[in-house]
């Protein structure tokens, strides 16, 4: 058993600093903490930590690579199955999957795999001894990408080098989907996303944007040029509301607006770019996962005076990691549990003037497995607020799915699809959060890798 069965903490901006500027928050481990906590990894035969890791990473292998000072081969290692590593390192929950299942943390601490994933990649990058892997041999086929998120990059990255020329077709102007447009800079930063899609660029796979498939160029218009098998990565880009009146009110944000307008306009670098979002001296932010956590965050950098998370259940319910949590709570963001609005008030001009709500108890488990809140008569109260941000989640948006009457979809929008990841037209494939609504990164690449494996064996299947 190691001897320092405590982790290395990670260095961070000091809270009162960071809450006014949009810099990464996590600062990274320096090469020497990185190998102490490298050297806390007990090797396992067995891994645990591999099974628990939804793109199968080698994480003993690169782990004893930093060990031995090696970052290249540390990197080299990741990336044979992670196209993604910088990303993973920073938004990856790792304390849910590689590291719930470490064996050192039956004892005391897991080993911090996703900060040494993340330095490993880091490492490479600022010391540009990432080598670029050359485009191999085409072996004839071509496959659409539909989405430049986790799932269509892992996805297109993998079939490139089985040999496929790979398109990827993006709606927005820039690529990485939700890497670009959902999560904060401060938690992850723009320049590791461009670095992440030019080195899968640099595979050979080609980036279309601005051309939104199904509207811009229909699946028929894909076909005449040549592509023989699709993967629909969509993501979940349809924002849910509340269903309460008021919120068709001024200060009412979706949070896919919110972020959007904040990561991929720049609102947060104004007047320099012209995108101006206006937050009052007091935001409501309800629900309580991460995409919450960093649209508070976000407002708080913003300049608004007091930011409060509104919640219906207890904290032990809330979906966001533990960190996000904890950095929010330290950056002065307040909590409002066991809370669900009932209304929002408006003044007379139509803006936001406050949040109507009623308090909870928590009653037996629901379909989800959380207690469920069990409002409490005559407990209800307001508060004060001008804008208010939902984030409750999000659904796949019908842009495309719309566009194909033989596509089945579920009731809630996703697409169906079969254990192969195909949907109901044959050759149309689908993962990430179109197929199971929104979920995490990992888990969005973990069917982007499926998908290109599953479009691999059909297509030579014939």
């Amino acid at each position: 058993m190691a001897e320092n069965k405590a982790r290395h903490p990670m260095p961070s901006q000091d809270p009162r600093e960071r809450a006014k500027n949009f810099q990464e928050v996590a600062l990274g481990y320096d090469q020497n903490t990185a190998v102490a906590e490298a050297a806390r990894c007990l090797s396992c035969k067995n891994a645990p930590c591999r099974a628990g890791c939804p793109v199968g990473i080698d994480i003993p292998g690169f782990i004893a690579a930093i060990k031995d000072n090696d970052f290249v081969r540390a990197n080299a290692i990741l990336k044979d199955t992670n196209n993604l590593p910088a990303v993973c390192g920073r938004v990856c929950p790792q304390e849910d999957q590689c590291e719930k299942v470490c064996v050192l943390g039956r004892k005391g601490e897991s080993v911090a795999i996703g900060r040494l994933e993340r330095f490993a990649s880091d490492w490479v990058m600022r010391q540009g001894a990432d080598s670029a892997v050359a485009p191999v041999q085409r072996n004839g086929h071509a496959v659409a990408v539909i989405g430049s998120g986790p799932a269509g990059l892992t996805c297109a990255a993998d079939l490139a080098k089985m040999g496929y020329a790979v398109t990827i077709f993006e709606g927005l102007h820039a690529a990485g989907g939700v890497l670009r447009y959902g999560i904060p800079a401060f938690r992850l930063p723009k320049d590791i996303v461009d670095r992440e899609i030019a080195a899968i660029r640099a595979l050979g796979v080609d980036l279309a944007l601005n051309v939104l498939v199904g509207r811009t160029k229909t699946f028929a218009d894909l076909r005449q040029e040549g592509f023989e098998a699709f993967f629909i990565a969509g993501g979940a880009g349809l924002p849910n509301f509340l269903g309460i009146a008021g919120e068709q009110l001024n200060g009412v944000y979706s949070a896919n607006e919110f972020l959007t307008r904040v990561n991929l306009m720049k609102a947060s670098e104004y007047p320099a770019y012209k995108t101006p979002v206006t937050v009052g001296r007091r935001v409501c932010v309800v629900g309580a996962g991460n995409v919450a956590m960093d649209s508070a965050r976000c407002a708080l950098r913003l300049g608004a005076g007091e930011v409060t998370i509104v919640y219906r259940r207890s904290e032990e319910e809330m979906p966001a990691r533990k960190e996000e949590i904890e950095h929010a709570r330290e950056e002065g963001i307040a909590f409002h549990l066991l809370t669900t609005p009932l209304n929002i008030i408006g003044d007379s001009q139509g803006w936001v003037q406050g949040l109507r709500c009623q308090k909870n108890t928590l009653g037996e488990p629901d379909a989800s497995g959380r207690r469920r809140p069990v409002p409490i008569p005559q407990s209800e109260f307001e508060l004060l607020c001008e804008t208010i941000i939902v984030a409750i989640g999000q659904s796949p948006n019908p842009l495309l799915t719309a566009t194909l009457p033989d596509l089945k979809l579920t009731r809630h929008g996703t697409i169906v699809v079969d254990d192969t990841l195909m949907s109901s037209m044959p050759g149309v494939f689908a993962g990430g959060d179109i197929t199971t609504g929104a979920a995490t990164v990992i888990e969005a690449m973990g069917a982007g890798k499926k998908a290109a494996q599953r479009i691999h064996a059909w297509l030579n299947s014939a």
